[in-house]
């Protein structure tokens, strides 16, 4: 983190003839994060010196004349400098516009707000507690716009397979790795004879529907575990050393944490099925033929141990 007592000052002079070096020399300020004391004179904390050389070095290669100073600001001199590089003006213009596109969240839209929460972020020298909240607001806007489950709290309860025999399943239309692994779970060793509803809106789902893995479904993220997960727990499948590996692998590229060595390939595996999938029943049985895959040789491995 940079400090508010050392400073480096840039003062450029250009000819006022051609004006586009004045120009680069403005936007190659501004895009450092450069607060402009005066015209040709642009602060820095301490710490950037590489970067305001080669902007010195742009200022004389166009016929001008650059000083590079360090500078050592005390008491209110300091304060004032500091307040040059307040961010929290964007912040907070950002966090409006995060919380405007809430109402309709699209990816496009979280896109173009993530680029301009990383523009602030990089000048932003002196972080608080404004950039942890926008970042927050846009992790919330997130997953709001991935449809991703907030995660529940309570038990989870043992359930009896028998009592989940030909069952109308329902999650959340394009598939990634969680809803995969957890139809493929669902048909492989819970419900054989399972039909799923891919939904556009999981508000609008069936009632007689079981639905996984969205907000209010009959399983979905509880505590630390993914809806895979919490499946294969309900189920009594968790104590399966084969399904207990295939969980670490979808809780990694899903929600992250303990990173698993094959997850990568297995990710990499399922874009390219995504891709190239019609829809998400032909997408479902090319993912399967993969968890089947996984599931045979970890089931193997285990037999050998």
């Amino acid at each position: 983190m940079d400090t508010k007592d050392n400073w480096l000052l840039l003062i450029a002079t250009l000819p006022t003839k051609p004006a586009a070096a004045r120009m680069r020399l403005w936007r190659g300020a501004r895009a450092l994060g450069c607060s402009a004391l005066r015209d040709g004179a642009w602060l820095l904390p301490a710490g950037h010196h590489d970067a305001l050389t080669r902007l010195a070095a742009e200022v004389a290669s166009a016929g001008g004349s650059a000083e590079l100073l360090s500078v050592v600001a005390e008491g209110e001199q300091a304060e004032r400098f500091f307040a040059l590089f307040d961010r929290s003006t964007d912040y907070c213009q950002l966090m409006a516009k995060i919380a405007k596109a809430a109402a309709k969240p699209d990816a496009k839209t979280v896109q173009a707000l993530s680029r301009e929460l990383k523009a602030i972020v990089t000048t932003d020298f002196f972080p608080g507690e404004a950039q942890r909240q926008a970042e927050a607001a846009l992790a919330e806007l997130v997953s709001l716009a991935s449809g991703e489950p907030h995660t529940g709290t309570g038990a989870i309860s043992r359930l009896a397979t028998a009592d989940f025999r030909g069952r109308i399943w329902a999650t959340r239309k394009q598939l990634w790795v969680d809803r995969m692994a957890s139809a493929w779970l669902i048909r492989r060793f819970i419900d054989k004879k399972a039909k799923f509803l891919w939904l556009d809106n999981p508000k609008k789902c069936p009632k007689a529907a079981l639905g996984f893995d969205f907000d209010g479904a009959a399983f979905t993220h509880v505590g630390s575990r993914v809806t895979f997960e919490v499946l294969a727990a309900s189920f009594g499948l968790d104590t399966n050393p084969a399904i207990a590996r295939i969980g670490t692998i979808v809780h990694c590229l899903d929600v992250g944490g303990v990173p698993v060595a094959e997850a990568a390939g297995i990710e990499a595996l399922l874009t390219g099925l995504r891709a190239a999938a019609a829809d998400d029943d032909k997408l479902l049985s090319e993912a399967s033929r993969v968890f089947d895959g996984l599931y045979h040789a970890h089931r193997r491995e285990s037999d050998d141990e």
